[in-house]
């Protein structure tokens, strides 16, 4: 028997099957092989055709079932994960109303930070345990206030991988993780929020039917099996946004364990139990996969948009090749880079730092030392040192590191990069092979439960190594406060 896990992106769907039993890897895919197309009709605006996603993830299902040979009857379970805070909304034949309102559009940042005032900071902290800020509740608003016609006609509201789950069972549902990233949760009474949905003047009725993150949500009906080429009776057993999806990837379920990805952008992932609430503007919190009304465990997201697209930025400019070059180059240069620091914030505004738009600078260049291998180093110990800084808020909740998982891959694959990482926070890091695919394949094996199975199976199998401390930290700690002070300069003068 296998199980099949789906990572919905915003730049493509990826699919991978799986052992039921074992969780041991048989193959995966993508769809498209170019990134998707995202929208953007005005500034700031980025919306997707959820039956696009739809699409992909047929085509990837009867792929894989095509080149493993795999009888659809033998796939067991479904596990979903994708792209957290989109918007979608259907009419009562559950068609979609309109595209997507995706997790980078910005079009509600207006109404969340009226919304953060009127209903009060500290009813915020107390209930909603963030900002309502330019998450999916404040999209469906900006909807209503927009687009009446549109509001009058939704049944339902959903998040993207409700959608998906939807388009294979023909039912709708949500769950109570993915409720918490729309900031539809009231964490204090753990159930919706009605004080929200009254303030946003959204009806009740638009709430999905809620199931749980893991367990039997729904199944692959006629048409779901028709499109998909799953079989009929086929179970979705999972669902989870990519960030707490990735951090159940790492084996992060419990009190005290954290997990970093690295991409286009960065994103530090710490699981509490829930009972702390201080930073609501600078990091997120929200209901864990592994939430429950018994054990209300909440993941804490911290957020760095100019991570990897500043190290991309600079191999175009650079015109260099290839990542590996790159990493070979930086190992050239000293700690420190020999002054050079790179503060790599130009891809918009930074919730780190309250919203504000940095931009990227270069400082200190000297025309006589400098040289690009300088720069693809100063470039790393930038982005190391941006998650440091987070890390540094991360810890005002309570969130203390004593080992941090990441996926072998992007920026966790430079030595420089790692190091820096490791010797600033002075914990290993322990790097993993996998995919939040392969982890919603696997999660969709599981029950709450028998969370404990699950673990074994992620860490049995996807190990690669730990990378250390160095012996000696005050050469990064000292290029670090370094970079710290400049960098207070540029936020002040914001």
């Amino acid at each position: 028997m296998y199980s099949i896990g789906f990572d919905i992106g915003s730049s493509s769907v990826k699919a991978y099957l799986v052992e039921y039993k074992s969780g041991k890897v048989l193959m995966g895919n993508k769809y498209p092989q170019e990134e998707m197309k995202i929208n953007s009709i005005n500034k700031g605006w980025a919306e997707q055709d959820p039956l696009l996603w739809w699409q992909y993830v047929c085509k990837a299902s009867k792929d894989l079932l095509l080149k493993s040979k795999v009888n659809p009857i033998e796939i067991k379970t479904i596990g979903i994960a994708y792209q957290m805070h989109g918007l979608v909304i259907v009419d009562k034949n559950s068609n979609p109303l309109r595209n997507s309102i995706i997790w980078c559009d910005s079009r509600a940042v207006e109404i969340g930070e009226k919304a953060f005032i009127e209903l009060g900071k500290e009813y915020c902290k107390e209930y909603l345990f963030n900002s309502p800020a330019n998450f999916t509740a404040s999209k469906l608003r900006w909807v209503k206030e927009n687009e009446p016609k549109i509001f009058k006609k939704i049944y339902k509201f959903m998040l993207p991988g409700d959608f998906v789950a939807l388009k294979f069972s023909g039912k709708i549902s949500s769950t109570s993780s993915g409720l918490s990233e729309g900031i539809f949760w009231d964490f204090k009474n753990k159930s919706i929020s009605e004080d929200l949905l009254k303030y946003y003047e959204i009806p009740k009725t638009m709430v999905p039917h809620l199931v749980p993150t893991f367990g039997n949500q729904s199944m692959v009906d006629e048409k779901g099996s028709e499109e998909s080429g799953l079989a009929v009776g086929t179970k979705i057993t999972y669902r989870a946004g990519d960030q707490p999806n990735n951090a159940l990837s790492l084996s992060v379920l419990k009190p005290g364990q954290v997990a970093a990805t690295g991409g286009t952008s960065g994103v530090v992932y710490g699981v509490t139990n829930g009972k702390f609430v201080k930073e609501m503007t600078r990091i997120n919190t929200f209901a864990h996969v592994s939430y429950t009304n018994k054990e209300p465990l909440v993941g804490k997201l911290l957020n760095i948009n100019g991570a990897g697209i500043q190290y991309s930025w600079l191999k175009k400019t650079l015109g260099i090749k290839s990542y590996d070059k790159m990493n070979e180059m930086s190992e050239k240069v000293p700690i420190g880079s020999e002054e050079l620091l790179v503060y790599p914030f130009g891809n918009g505004a930074e919730r780190i730092f309250e919203n504000k738009i940095l931009n990227t600078h270069f400082k200190n260049i000297n025309l006589n030392i400098h040289t690009p291998s300088h720069m693809c180093r100063a470039t790393l110990e930038g982005i190391a040192f941006s998650f440091y800084y987070g890390i540094e808020i991360l810890k005002n909740d309570e969130i203390d590191i004593k080992v941090l998982r990441v996926g072998n891959d992007n920026l966790f694959r430079s030595q420089v990069f790692i190091e820096t990482l490791a010797s600033l926070i002075n914990a290993p890091i322990e790097r993993h092979n996998t995919t939040g695919a392969v982890g919603a394949a696997r999660a969709s094996s599981v029950s709450e439960e028998t969370m404990s199975e699950l673990a074994e199976k992620i860490s049995s199998q996807d190990f690669v190594d730990s990378v250390s401390s160095a012996n000696d930290r005050k050469p990064y700690i000292e290029a670090y406060n370094k970079w710290k002070n400049i960098l207070n300069n540029l936020i002040l003068k914001k």
